[in-house]
């Protein structure tokens, strides 16, 4: 009886390399700085005569890769950079994209003058022959770029935005770390969130002997807390602004966002609030951890009686 042969392993997926070049001054130093954020390994001014060399080494991750390169490189000549595109484009374990960052004469020398820098090829002579030497030069590498992002009229933010857009992984290792938290404002407001919000306005358990000891975490506490005819509305609210907002800061690159829910003693309607609040957001799609600062201990209770 003949053994059947094992099928082959296949093959590991093309590792995305990405060459990014372009005019000094357009944001090739900011957009690698974005693309590092986003998991990828980043290499600046890297010799491009070695460009082969170093996507030979072996790389384990194979994580993908993006290499800057332009007029201040050493070895930059155009005609052999687009030959060794053309070399890497043909190679079946190498997805390459060519990144051509461009911006008009204007705005560059508006940057130069700006920051007082030195344009790398305006050394005496102003800087717009400078630019406009450096422009015919890069020239033929802008016609071969598979993406060109003109920056002109962007902000930084707005680059920022562009290329996470572009590059981004198709995974949620870019989604934004969501923290939910409750306090008491009889012991300070937490000095590191990014939106607060202030829930005293609703029915105190408290006053209830009943449910005094109790916390936000149980029943009869929330069912008390949604009995106020303000409840629904203002979590309504609070919840979609928060919808609305989480994908701003997302797509903006900012990498955690803490939301504060504030009662007076941070035992009963802030607690409640976060975790249905907890709730609504996982119903779509976010993963927040909630934290609840004053549970486990009376002090603040003591406080919130002390001061009413």
């Amino acid at each position: 009886m003949t053994a059947m042969n094992a099928p082959a392993d296949p093959s590991p997926a093309p590792r995305r390399v990405l060459l990014v070049t372009g005019l000094a001054g357009a944001g090739k130093s900011t957009a690698l700085a974005v693309l590092e954020d986003l998991g990828w390994e980043t290499i600046d001014n890297f010799p491009v005569r070695l460009l082969n060399r170093l996507v030979a080494m072996p790389d384990e991750a194979r994580g993908p890769l993006a290499i800057g390169f332009d007029s201040r490189t050493r070895g930059f000549v155009p005609a052999d950079i687009i030959a060794l595109v053309k070399e890497l484009a043909a190679r079946d374990d190498i997805a390459l994209t060519f990144v051509f960052m461009d911006c008009s004469g204007g705005e560059l020398e508006r940057r130069y003058n700006e920051t007082r820098r030195r344009h790398p090829m305006a050394a005496g002579r102003p800087v717009m022959e400078g630019i406009a030497a450096e422009r015919e030069l890069l020239e033929p590498l802008r016609r071969w770029a598979e993406i060109m992002i003109d920056t002109s009229a962007m902000t930084s933010n707005d680059l920022q935005t562009q290329v996470r857009q572009l590059f981004a992984p198709a995974s949620s290792d870019s989604a934004i770390t969501l923290t939910l938290s409750s306090f008491g404002f009889a012991r300070g407001m937490p000095p590191l969130a990014d939106l607060v919000f202030d829930m005293r306005f609703l029915d105190n358990p408290h006053w209830d002997p009943a449910l005094r000891d109790l916390t936000g975490q149980d029943a009869a506490v929330g069912a008390h807390i949604e009995r106020d005819p303000a409840f629904d509305e203002a979590f309504t609210r609070i919840r979609d602004l928060l919808l609305m907002l989480l994908p701003r800061y997302q797509a903006q690159g900012k990498p955690y966002v803490h939301v504060a829910f504030g009662c007076t003693g941070g035992r009963h309607r802030s607690v409640y609030t976060a975790e249905r609040m907890a709730e609504g957001l996982r119903a779509a799609g976010f993963s927040p951890t909630v934290r609840h600062r004053n549970l486990g201990s009376r002090v603040a209770d003591e406080i919130e009686r002390d001061r009413r």
